[in-house]
């Protein structure tokens, strides 16, 4: 079949879904608020999938469901919930011992995993995640606080002496922020909404969160896990547009970390608002426009196999989705014709199709807007150069080449975030190093070749201009263990199983004179277990 036909053909009608496919409307009618599941009766926004069925007058998307749009004073209700429940650092949950807060959050996960089908079935249905991609971000999900929490104890029994220097006893340990305001992007609504608010949990803080705007309902199976195993108002969940529910939490000057990832417009309108700016840490994952730098002695292969996974990879939707390729001329007509022949074998489809990988796309205004950056680029001397490059049926966008790119051109420099590959041919490797170096944006780059001397030289520059330099791979964030991060406007703060723990906390001291009185005295508070913080207790 044609690629034109394919794409004309991508839509089903309602009786081709299979059964175990297909979802049911929810209606999401409440909220979580200091620990009580509460009715919602007011306004409610529409939620559409990016999957479309075929009808006379075109793709419609398939409705599947609603969920609160939420006001001011329910906003403040969650944020007072979560600073009551913090109480100054007074609360049970600051107050508890890293144990016990572990034995909550293994509870949360027992019952997390109770609702594995419905939460996948909804990512798959609100975002257009392929099935399998759904089920690995949920799986992910769980390995991730798996790690977490055997990153905390390892924290913990490394913290669990006392040092003894200059005369001076002390203990060690590292103590919670306050209230987190926890905002997740839509490319992945559950992982990374939860790589910040789990550390944020586990540390003792308590937490605001709101779902993007894009994956909502697919966390409604899981406020029942939250309330039953968190005491009330450790979370709190916010729903609804953000200009109206998130400014006024934050004008407040209640909010002691403000957890967000997305677009560094948006974080920048947040942070200023927050009358203490000071005060108020930072955990941000922001833009990228990470590069794919292809060296004349490459393996081509492999360089057109990992590209065109590393930009088309849920269709680009990721913040470390290669997002343009330098291609030395003397390789440039191999590795083209390559990755176009690839791609035309990519399989697109619906997100329950076995193997797919290019699927519609959740948000409404990105179709025209990566129709604009293409019809940018061709205005300025490039053209698409694969079969059907940037059809457009409904929500579903194919892939589009674009070459060769220039510093003219919206896709030079714009983050497209989508299935659109921009190319830019180079002959001396001092160009791609020019373009990281000057890019407001720092959070990978992947370089492919085989000298081991210019990989070197690369890898000493690129270090210190992206946070991580992948060698003939595409950029990825994980395994989580590893810090993610991005220097410029990527990303403030680092997150990794062990990494997120400390930026979610801060180091804190107990510290006495070492005299006779002060022996005793530490003595009897350790040995009596009177204190959770002044703490010898090894966690196994």
């Amino acid at each position: 079949m044609l690629i034109k036909e394919r794409i004309e053909g991508i839509f089903p009608e309602a009786g081709e879904i299979p059964a175990e496919a297909r979802v049911t409307p929810l209606e999401q009618k409440d909220h979580l608020i200091d620990g009580r599941i509460k009715a919602w009766t007011g306004p409610r926004q529409e939620v559409y999938s990016p999957v479309c069925l075929r009808g006379r007058k075109g793709p419609e998307r398939v409705r599947l469901g609603s969920y609160p749009l939420m006001t001011e004073k329910e906003a403040l209700e969650a944020l007072d919930a979560a600073a009551k429940a913090y109480d100054d650092g007074k609360g049970l949950w600051p107050t508890l011992s890293v144990e016990a807060r572990i034995a909550h959050m293994e509870d949360f996960v027992w019952r997390m995993k109770e609702k594995r089908a419905e939460v996948v079935k909804l990512l798959m249905w609100e975002i257009g995640k392929s099935a399998d991609d759904s089920a690995k971000e949920f799986d992910r999900t769980v390995e991730y606080i798996s790690d977490t929490i055997n990153a905390l104890k390892e924290l913990d029994r490394n913290s669990s002496r006392l040092s003894i220097t200059q005369g001076i006893m002390a203990q060690i340990k590292r103590s919670p922020l306050g209230v987190v305001l926890c905002m997740g992007p839509y490319n992945y609504p559950l992982n990374e909404t939860f790589t910040t608010l789990i550390p944020a949990l586990l540390m003792g803080n308590t937490v605001v969160f709101k779902p993007p705007k894009y994956g909502v309902l697919l966390h409604r199976p899981l406020l029942e896990a939250f309330r039953d195993s968190f005491p009330k108002g450790v979370v709190n969940t916010l729903y609804g547009q953000g200009r109206r529910i998130i400014g006024p939490i934050m004008k407040t000057g209640k909010v002691n970390v403000l957890a967000f990832i997305g677009s560094s417009k948006v974080s920048d309108v947040l942070r200023v608002q927050h009358p203490a700016p000071h005060r108020l840490r930072c955990v941000l994952g922001l833009d990228a426009k990470n590069a794919g730098i292809v060296l004349p002695d490459a393996d081509i292969d492999l360089a057109v196999s990992e590209c065109i996974t590393g930009a088309l990879s849920y269709n680009g939707q990721r913040c470390t989705a290669l997002k343009i390729l330098f291609v030395h001329r003397s390789v440039q007509s191999e590795f083209i014709e390559k990755l176009v022949n690839g791609i035309e074998a990519v399989k697109l489809g619906m997100p329950w199709e076995p193997k797919v990988k290019i699927t519609p796309l959740p948000e409404a205004e990105k179709p025209p807007y990566l129709a604009e950056v293409i019809a940018d680029a061709r205005k300025h001397g490039a053209k698409v150069i694969n079969d059907c490059g940037g059809l457009t049926n409904g929500t579903f966008v194919y892939p589009a080449v674009v070459y060769p790119v220039s510093p003219k051109m919206r896709l030079w420099s714009e983050e497209q975030f989508g299935p659109v590959i921009p190319v830019v041919p180079f002959s001396d490797v001092k160009e791609p190093l020019k373009y990281v170096v000057e890019s407001n944006f720092g959070q990978q780059v992947s370089v492919f070749g085989r000298d081991p001397d210019t990989i070197a030289a690369m890898t000493d520059t690129l270090v210190n201009q992206v946070s991580r330099v992948n060698i003939n791979s595409q950029c990825q964030r994980g395994p989580d263990v590893f810090p993610f991060t991005g220097r410029k406007d990527s990303a403030e703060g680092t997150l990794s199983v062990s990494d997120a723990l400390r930026v979610f906390s801060i180091r804190s001291l107990v510290a006495a004179k070492e005299s006779d009185a002060n022996r005793k005295l530490v003595r009897g508070i350790l040995r009596g277990r009177k204190s959770k913080f002044l703490s010898t207790d090894f966690i196994l």
